[in-house]
């Protein structure tokens, strides 16, 4: 790669007859050469910086119109990527985009690999390496708060908090490696404010480190799979739970031949609801094989919600169904709790109800307790939802998430690397307790600086780069 070739891609979604515009993007010191051979702007249009001309896409040989469009002119150093750049305006779908890159690669460009015009806006100083990474979160954010996250990211916010933390570090190497080299001629170093400076950075690096379990959460979400004997009423759980019809709901047993998924956002977090086949012994071929990939899409979720039928109470295929997922996060869903309900026998609950499956005959089989929730709910009735969702929210520990109270959350590459940080700290106030020389204590202390740097960017090796800006997409 280098930085002196102009490269072009199309920067925008494409499908047919869909999307009304698309953007095929150059950046580069040819740009704006080639946007001036191929487009033509009527009138007396002015061709400058942070314009935008109207005007047609032409063949530069055969002249033949390619597109009507419009053209956004961008020169360096006011651009993302601080070169000069150039956006085509064209009309959606897949054709016209498709020729106009052509166009553009047959005047000199070539096509930019993927995130390569991030890579290029960082390279030139345009952004750090935590607001390069949050441009790819916001693009594949799966909710608003992870959109929220991104952004915050994106302004600065993760970037300005480490860097405070690295410069804490360089102060305090600084005025330890002066005492090294010039221990004469300056007065003793102030061990207890290198203490504190130590201390300090430590603590808020782990209160950085708090936000990664969020981050993943948010990045990636959670897949929750429902399973449980035929026509307990899982599909009409997840309609009533998606607000939906996504999976049909009648009165025979085995109506679900396959997994059936909704994507909801609980909390702010992203989840993939996968609707089972109900799990039973069936000589049916086509429901054989719904029946296995319901066992697999409960080992693969990260949480199963196992329903049981409340007017019916539990029985022992519910103990099969339950063998097979105990080793998975469970919640156990006592469904059609509306046709459990019987008057209470005891007058002090007179006007009450009680209901007849309840949580002591699950103790009884050693489910329910602290250890595994139980959410009551009558789908068809559109009951038990907000329960069911906040006992979500509790398995995954939302609170204990939302706690960290950081407007930012950290990916799994950046907590590799707080990690070391904390660690290089906890090993720089080991030397200072052992009255090691002041040598040892610039090792780890360097470490630090080093790991720090390398969430920026400050500090970062070609590989690394790679591996961040090959998950990009191209043309961003």
């Amino acid at each position: 790669m280098s930085l002196s070739d102009t490269i072009a891609a199309i920067a925008t979604a494409i499908s047919p007859q869909q999307g009304s515009v698309g953007i095929v993007r150059l950046s580069g010191e040819q740009a704006m050469a080639i946007a001036q051979q191929l487009f033509h702007a009527g009138g007396k249009q002015v061709w400058e910086s942070h314009r935008i001309l109207y005007g047609y896409v032409k063949h530069p040989v055969s002249k033949t119109i390619v597109d009507e469009s419009l053209l956004l002119l961008m020169k360096a150093p006011r651009s993302f990527t601080r070169e000069d750049v150039v956006e085509f305006h064209c009309h959606g779908g897949i054709m016209a985009v498709q020729q106009v890159l052509n166009l553009c690669l047959e005047q000199g460009a070539r096509l930019a690999e993927a995130g390569e015009f991030s890579l290029r806006a960082f390279l030139n100083g345009r952004i750090d390496l935590t607001q390069a990474e949050s441009i790819n979160d916001l693009v594949g954010a799966k909710s608003a708060q992870a959109a929220q996250s991104a952004i915050a990211s994106l302004r600065g916010k993760l970037a300005q908090s480490l860097k405070y933390l690295r410069g804490k570090c360089l102060n305090v190497l600084t005025e330890i490696e002066a005492r090294i080299d010039f221990e004469d001629d300056l007065p003793p170093l102030d061990v207890e404010w290198v203490k504190a400076e130590v201390k300090t950075v430590s603590q808020e690096s782990q209160q950085i480190l708090a936000t990664a379990d969020r981050g993943e959460l948010l990045r990636t979400g959670l897949k929750v799979a429902i399973v449980g004997r035929p026509n307990v009423g899982k599909s009409s759980l997840l309609n009533a739970w998606s607000r939906s019809d996504r999976a049909i709901v009648t009165d025979l047993p085995g109506t679900t031949r396959d997994v059936v998924d909704s994507q909801l956002v609980v909390g702010g977090i992203p989840i993939q609801v996968l609707d089972t086949a109900g799990i039973r012994e069936t000589e049916d071929v086509v429901e054989k094989i719904g029946v296995e990939r319901s066992r697999q899409a409960a080992q693969s979720a990260d949480l199963v919600l196992m329903v049981i039928d409340a007017s019916v109470g539990w029985i022992e295929k519910d103990s099969e169904i339950y063998e097979t997922v105990r080793d998975r996060p469970v919640i156990l869903v006592m469904n059609k709790i509306d046709l459990a309900l019987t008057p209470s026998p005891s007058p002090i609950g007179r006007g009450e109800q009680d209901y007849i499956f309840t949580p002591p005959l699950l103790r009884e089989r050693g489910l329910g307790g602290e250890g595994i929730p139980i959410v009551k709910t009558a789908a068809s009735q559109q009951q038990g939802i907000e329960d069911l969702e906040a006992a979500i929210l509790k398995c995954i520990h939302q609170d204990a998430i939302a706690a960290a109270n950081i407007e930012v959350a950290i990916n799994q590459r950046q907590k590799a690397c707080l990690l070391r940080v904390v660690q290089s700290l906890a090993n720089v106030q080991i030397a200072i307790a052992d009255q090691l020389p002041l040598d040892f204590w610039t090792i780890d202390l360097r470490d630090a600086i080093s790991a720090i740097g390398e969430i920026t960017g400050e500090e970062v090796t070609e590989s690394v780069l790679d591996q961040i800006f090959s998950r990009f997409c191209i043309g961003k």
